[in-house]
């Protein structure tokens, strides 16, 4: 199969593509790829890295904001140049079918294979759809979603419940060990994390919970992300809060924890449904249309999580929130439950044979 995949500007975008990837390579060794991404987020130094052959093109997302007019302005000159040298590099490439996973670069590369008459498939990872999934729905061949709730916001007739591909990588990554972060193996333990850069605003509320946890029967592996550890680190902490930048395999520790406190991203929240963690999730409120509050509120309705908005967040309601999972043998044994039927554990499975048929 020869295959052009188009994501951008987050890893939530970014690596489900590559997992839609990996699995096409899995099923048929000889295909070829080609990823079309922006010139300046994180995809252009990540997809090189994995022997992808990758090509860029100079675009910028439309943004409200003053600060971002100059881009916006420059997007009414730069969307219509992308869109012509997309065209040439699928005329030269000539794909089967063209792959969009979500963010601003996949508009000008999708609307050129629909000129050219290219099969063409979306997935979209979040329960509210982003601005350039909705702009193509009437232009591809199909739409997969992460999330049953987002079928309403699509043309009926072209979608499919797929779940997020990240989550068949999830339950093939290797476990790695609580000990390694000197944890107690037979302590139960809470992992809270906000995102590889971190979070200011969580880290701010955090620092008072994290230091009045002294007297409490569970352990804390708490990333700060990598921009905020110096500082951080420069408090004293209880022997029970164990204090990291970064972790690459988030979700081989998660295999090994009881509980994890976390931001809602698509790919997070796929990644929790795949392994059965039991989650409390603190939506991103600083997110376009909201949209991790609601992959969030999703879990919730579902009775397979719990969630706390940032606005409320304080050392004592997330105690309890936190006692009120690790020390309920019947609330756990729900979450995991309720996780389990939630979980799409052949994502990538399913994407790859909808394609296949679509072609």
């Amino acid at each position: 199969m020869r295959v052009v995949i188009t994501a951008g500007g987050t890893g939530g975008h970014i690596y489900p593509a590559l997992a839609i990837l990996d699995k096409i390579k899995e099923k048929e060794p000889d295909s070829e790829f080609l990823y079309i991404g922006t010139h300046n987020r994180m995809e252009k130094d990540i997809v090189p890295s994995r022997g992808i052959r990758y090509e860029s093109i100079e675009i910028y997302g439309f943004n409200k904001s003053l600060k971002r007019l100059k881009e916006d302005v420059m997007d009414v000159y730069l969307i219509p140049k992308a869109f012509f040298r997309v065209k040439k590099l699928l005329k030269d490439f000539k794909p089967d079918v063209v792959i969009g996973v979500g963010g601003y670069v996949t508009y000008p590369v999708i609307r050129a294979a629909h000129s050219l008459g290219i099969k063409t498939f979306i997935h979209e990872q979040n329960s509210i759809p982003g601005k350039s999934n909705l702009a193509l729905q009437k232009l591809v061949d199909l739409i997969g979603v992460s999330f049953k709730d987002s079928k309403k916001y699509f043309t009926k007739t072209k979608v499919v419940v797929t779940g997020n591909p990240c989550a068949t990588n999830a339950l093939n990554v290797k476990k790695i060990s609580k000990t390694e972060f000197g944890v107690k193996k037979d302590s139960k333990t809470v992992l809270i994390v906000n995102g590889s850069l971190g979070s200011g605003a969580i880290n701010t509320k955090m620092l008072p919970f994290l230091k009045s946890i002294k007297n409490e029967k569970y352990e804390v592996i708490y990333v700060t992300g990598k921009n905020y550890y110096e500082d951080y680190s420069k408090n004293k902490f209880p022997e029970n809060v164990h204090l990291v930048p970064f972790i690459d395999n988030l979700a081989g520790l998660m295999k090994d924890i009881d509980c994890i406190v976390t931001r809602s991203g698509a790919s997070t929240v796929s990644e929790i449904e795949a392994l059965e963690v039991p989650a409390i999730f603190i939506p991103s409120p600083y997110v376009a249309n909201n949209h991790q509050y609601y992959n969030a509120l999703s879990i919730l309705n579902s009775k397979a999580g719990l969630m706390i908005e940032e606005k409320d967040l304080n050392e004592s309601n997330l105690n309890d929130l936190i006692k009120s999972i690790i020390e309920d043998e019947k609330t756990t044994k729900l979450f995991k439950k309720n996780l389990s039927e939630l979980a799409h554990l052949d994502s990538a499975d399913i994407i790859y044979e909808e394609i296949k048929k679509m072609i």
